[in-house]
């Protein structure tokens, strides 16, 4: 990321959808990555995951956390999460905003307003 911002997330999430809006709204330009369709690395995830912590990243509400083996759940560390992250990126809670300040996890347009200045 070059001092920009990059917001990550699946072009069909109702979440992601409301980010992308308020962001086009408040004239925020930014990089959309569908991680769905382009894929995200362990790298990216292990430099998430420094900032934010994995538990953060790591969408166990979601329907494709929910149709996991009860084995992968199970006694889950960083490292499996990740690797479970990187084979099902829709288990990654969504959006990610990654903006030069650090990580914005989900969507709040509070606190959108305040990491970007467009209180």
């Amino acid at each position: 990321m070059s001092g920009g911002l990059t917001l990550y997330g699946i072009k069909n999430c109702d979440t992601v959808r409301k980010a992308r809006n308020w962001l086009e709204e408040h004239d925020v330009a930014y990089i959309f990555h569908d991680y769905k369709l382009a894929g995200v690395t362990a790298q990216q995830l292990e430099a998430w995951a420094a900032q934010v912590g994995w538990e953060k990243l790591l969408n166990k509400a979601g329907t494709t956390f929910r149709k996991l083996p009860d084995a992968d759940k199970a006694d889950l560390t960083e490292k499996r999460a990740i690797a479970l992250m990187v084979a099902h990126p829709t288990l990654i809670k969504r959006p990610v905003l990654e903006t030069p300040q650090g990580l914005l996890v989900g969507f709040k347009p509070e606190l959108y307003a305040a990491a970007l200045g467009k209180n």
